[in-house]
């Protein structure tokens, strides 16, 4: 069988359209405390709101393996609360994670062995130190996904998507 009717015989038919299929979060969250996590870059990293400032927003990250935790302003300004433990920011995206893609995943992400539901069950298990992540790619990131809920609904397709293959001729 060559190649191509490989790809055929295997195409689910989703790969051929301009949509992708999109994981549910595990529990309902709230927006507003943590508006973007994610498990990408091989760190648990995202967006968390200011607790006393509306207009201030930290970008917190901790990585796999590593478990070294960095908490920022969008300005790389470092959160007056980090020091050798994480700081609240750290918690919150933990705890969000969690909800967003349940408690095993986020765990073997991190390359925790650990057991339970919460996020400080996850957090108590964290050996990591203070360590330097750049802000900007993760809140570049995050203010991409906020733009495309500015785009308004259509069927036609995304320019900025243009690149993902449509499985015709190669």
């Amino acid at each position: 069988m060559d190649d191509e009717s490989a790809f055929e015989k295997h195409d689910s038919g989703w790969e051929r359209a301009s949509t992708a299929r999109v994981v549910p979060p595990v529990r309902p969250r709230k927006l507003a405390k943590v508006p973007f996590v994610e498990l990408a870059d091989g760190r648990l990293q995202g967006v968390v709101s200011s607790g006393s400032d509306i207009a201030r927003v930290y970008v917190s990250s901790i990585g796999a393996g590593t478990h070294g935790f960095s908490c920022s302003t969008n300005n790389n300004r470092p959160c007056g609360g980090l020091g050798s433990r994480p700081c609240k920011h750290l918690q919150s995206l933990v705890d969000e994670a969690v909800l967003q893609h349940g408690f095993a995943r986020v765990a073997r992400y991190l390359q925790v062995d650990a057991a339970g539901e919460s996020g400080a069950e996850l957090m108590a298990q964290l050996r990591g130190q203070r360590d330097s992540t750049p802000a900007a790619t993760v809140f570049s990131r995050f203010l991409r996904h906020l733009a495309y809920l500015e785009v308004p609904v259509s069927v036609a397709p995304v320019p900025e998507l243009d690149w993902f293959p449509t499985g015709g001729a190669r």
